[in-house]
């Protein structure tokens, strides 16, 4: 019988078969593109074993199968793990059975915290309400072991003595809920006091306090809204009293990072880390990660880090953090660890010890279970690596539960691209509003305002820290607003950092939908802090005398697909300690893995604090899905990273592991206490100053060196305190500081550092223009920036190959004409 699919492979035309060749073969593209991806996806898994109360099935390491292979870790990078799906089978391990209860940090006595208003910016010295109606927010957090008992607010206040006390009142709300309203009644000079009872259920984790005034000068009415009579001040001693009962904490992973970072605390959170015996690459590359880490959870919240060398320092309520395997941290076996320790091993639930290559975090209590704990730890330098790189990776870290994980593999996440900055402007040079993030990193979408005096649409528009806007760059404003505003006073403005750029009549007294509005934006106006306004100015057809305004009916709306054009190349001008503020270029990429602190070869205490230091503001200045930041001590640098990386320098003069910082032009620190600048040279006694210095690297004039120094551990102190102080840190700018205190003994500086420290900026070494931006983009720049003489330009050129090509044709027709 003829097979009846024969004419189907037989008879074909070779142009049909050639087509289904081509087919079979883009399916075997296709296949293998699928087959490719499914390993790699499989590759990139994180195995971790979490221990939790219950019980559950336990898988244990089989004693004949060979332990994997311990990655070198002579570099601190954490191994690049085989692409291929791990081996499941060996990342499980015995556990303790029955498994250890949870840690509990124990419970203290019941307290009392009093919250003075005057902690917040907006209040100062006092906080003024002014007009016939006004009010003030405040917000405050409530940490989240406090169970409330009793609240009291204690209001001071003073006001006009035009004030007329039947019709103006102050009243106070908390999360919206009125808890009292005082008549502003009292003599003039006279402070009033009122005292409010606050509903214990009304205190959140976030809360707000409204104060608003309502205030007229008249007892019929106020004709003048803006009359400088109407005003009413509350005094910064006001304050919130709580009386609170403390809970009990469990120390889970699942509610990290707290208890070691509570994000909702009322104080500056406080850390301790435990130093090893021995400091080697292993500990400051872990522990300046984990610093980083914390650094990007706290942002704006302050931090205050202390490096302990015995446990018994360790203070009440105050976290400790133990890196380390057993050998290096022998302190290890005086805590209550839910893994037994023998040998200076830590064993699994069949007293075997861990394999080198695995990570141990634990959570446990110290001091009689009043502080919290954290533990990472393995019995080998690859293991603690491990074990923090699963906490400072936040794919990984939200996996995390129980008081115990083991960490058996770590996906590598892959760098970001250098100029992908969260938060800052999108590197693609067109894009529209909501393609920019909102303070709680959502999209924005389109955004409607009510009211005359409607607060702006205020957007962070800042520029990555290398921007160089170029004229050209524009914006195109997309609103839409509604009736009965007042054509002749009403309008929309766009402004940046306060400064207008332009406005538009909102001339329609019947509304107008989709309406836009083209502005030029000037190229000097965005900057790496610049945030950008959009506000309505509504004023309403009719006013009505002897009352407050109606003004709900207005409203406008700022549309999402408002766009904008940008100009701009990528150059940057070093060295530059200004640049330092946004951590450039030292958090290009994100993830910090171009730069390196290099410590000396046997770092001191004060090296290493300045160390964490410095971590922690690159963590707060940063944002990625990983940490790849890098620590070393001087001898263990290797010359390809000394030549790849961005380099921080810590030490005094006489340790500085960088002495060819001291060599370049401008302002150095020499021996026996000597400094010289250019051709002058001078010796000081005592020296207690920090230098902070920054110069192009030595090794490679694309990358930077920064110099954290001073002639003894006092300068690295106060070197410290710039770092770690906002108003100290935010005044950077120039090539060197030079930073003293102005008491001799300073042990903590005041929330206004800048009283208590001098700074001297000097400017001195030549910069150097370091641009991404291709030759061939920059010609499209300058052609597109300059098109006016294009045009010239090509005339003229035209005119000049037509002269060139008239005189050869001379020459030659001449020459021809001579020969004939």
């Amino acid at each position: 019988m003829k097979n009846p699919f024969h004419s189907l492979f037989q008879s074909a035309s070779p142009k049909v078969k050639s087509k289904r060749t081509y087919s079979n073969k883009w399916r075997s593209f296709l296949f293998l593109i699928f087959l490719s991806c499914s390993i790699s996806l499989g590759g990139v898994m994180s195995v971790v074993r979490a221990q939790t109360d219950p019980p559950a099935a336990i898988e244990t390491f089989p004693k004949n199968s060979v332990e994997p292979s311990s990655p070198n870790l002579s570099s601190p990078n954490l191994p690049s793990p085989n692409l291929s799906r791990p081996n499941l089978s060996n990342s499980s391990f015995a556990l303790p059975s029955p498994l250890p209860a949870t840690p509990t940090v124990a419970v203290p006595a019941n307290g009392k915290y009093v919250l003075e208003l005057n902690r917040s910016p907006l209040v100062g010295n006092r906080l003024r309400l002014e007009s016939i109606y006004d009010e003030a927010r405040l917000r405050f957090t409530r940490p989240r072991n406090w169970k409330p008992q009793t609240v009291k607010m204690s209001l001071r206040y003073r006001h006009s003595p035009a004030l007329y006390a039947s019709r103006s009142n102050l009243t106070v709300l908390i999360n919206g809920t009125s808890i009292g309203s005082v008549p502003l009644n009292q003599p003039e000079t006279k402070i009033g006091t009122a005292v409010f009872d606050v509903s214990p259920d009304l205190i959140q984790d976030y809360n707000e306090i409204t104060i608003a005034a309502l205030q007229n000068n008249s007892p019929t009415c106020t004709q003048d809204p803006y009359d400088p009579s109407l005003w009413t001040e509350v005094l910064p001693d006001s304050k919130l009293v709580f009386d609170f009962q403390p809970q009990p904490i469990a120390m889970d992973f699942s509610r990290y990072p707290y208890p070691i970072f509570d994000t909702l605390s009322l104080e500056a959170n406080q850390v301790d880390y435990l130093q090893p015996q021995t400091i080697d690459e292993t500990w400051l590359t872990t522990a300046s990660r984990f610093q980083a880490a914390l650094g990007r959870v706290a942002v704006y919240r302050d931090m205050e880090t202390r490096l302990i060398s015995d446990i018994d320092q360790v203070k009440p309520s105050q976290p400790l953090i133990i890196i380390g395997t057993p050998e290096s941290q022998p302190a290890l076996k005086s805590l209550k660890l839910p893994l037994s320790l023998k040998d200076k091993q830590i064993l699994d639930g069949k007293q075997q010890p861990f394999p080198k290559n695995v990570g141990l975090l634990m959570l446990t209590t110290a001091d009689e279970n009043r502080t919290p704990v954290l533990v990472a730890t393995g019995n080998g330098a690859d293991g603690v690596a491990k074990a923090v790189q699963f906490l400072v990776q936040t794919p990984d870290r939200q996996i995390g539960t129980g008081n115990v994980i083991v960490v058996s593999e770590v996906a590598p996440v892959p760098s970001p691209p250098l100029r992908q900055w969260s938060g800052y402007l999108p590197v693609e040079n067109r894009f529209q509003l909501r393609d920019l993030q909102t303070y709680d990193r959502q999209p924005y979408k389109d955004v409607s305002v009510r009211g005359s005096h409607a607060p702006a649409l205020e957007v962070d528009f800042r520029a990555l820290p290398d921007d160089l806007f170029v004229p050209g760059s524009s914006m195109t404003l997309n609103y839409s607003y509604g009736a009965q505003v007042n054509p002749l006073t009403s309008l929309v403005e766009v402004q940046i950092d306060g400064v207008p750029l332009a406005g538009s009549r909102l001339s329609s007294a019947d509304g107008a939908m989709r309406q836009s509005m083209k502005i030029e934006i000037t190229p000097d106006r965005i900057k790496p802090n610049s945030k950008m306004q959009i506000n309505f100015r509504l004023d309403p057809r009719e006013r009505r005398s002897c009352s407050r305004v109606t003004d709900q009916q207005l409203w406008g709306t700022i549309h999402a697909d408002t766009s904008f054009d940008l100009k701009r190349e990528h150059l940057s001008r070093m060295p530059d300690l200004k640049l330092m503020q946004s951590a450039f270029p030292f958090a290009a990429p994100q993830d910090l893995s171009s730069t390196a602190i290099v410590l000396p070869q046997k770092p001191s205490p004060q090296d290493v604090a300045l160390m964490l230091e410095v971590s922690a503001r690159l963590g707060r200045l940063s944002r990625s899905d990983a940490l790849q930041l890098e620590a070393f001590r001087a001898d263990k640098l290797t010359p390809e990273k000394r030549k790849t990386s961005h380099l921080i320098g810590i030490g005094t003069q006489a340790e500085f592991p960088f002495p060819e910082a001291f060599e370049a032009d401008g302002f150095a620190l020499k021996n026996l206490l000597s400094r010289q600048r250019g051709q002058s040279a001078v010796q000081t006694l005592p020296d207690r100053e920090g230098v902070l210095k920054e110069i192009v690297s030595p090794w490679n004039s694309d990358r930077v060196l920064l110099a954290l120094t001073g002639q003894t551990d006092t300068g690295l102190d106060q070197v410290s305190h710039l770092i770690s102080q906002d108003p100290l840190f935010y005044q950077l700018e120039g090539d060197t500081v030079l930073i003293s205190a102005n008491q001799p003994n300073l042990s903590e500086p005041s929330p206004d550092a800048k009283q208590d420290f001098n700074l001297e900026f000097l400017h001195q070494s030549p910069r150097r223009e370091v641009s991404t931006t291709s030759q061939f983009e920059r010609l499209l720049i300058m052609l597109r920036n300059n098109w006016f003489v294009l045009a010239p330009g090509l005339i003229a050129a035209a005119l000049m190959l037509y002269g060139v090509a008239q005189l050869y044709l001379k020459k030659f027709t001449g020459q021809e004409q001579k020969d004939g």
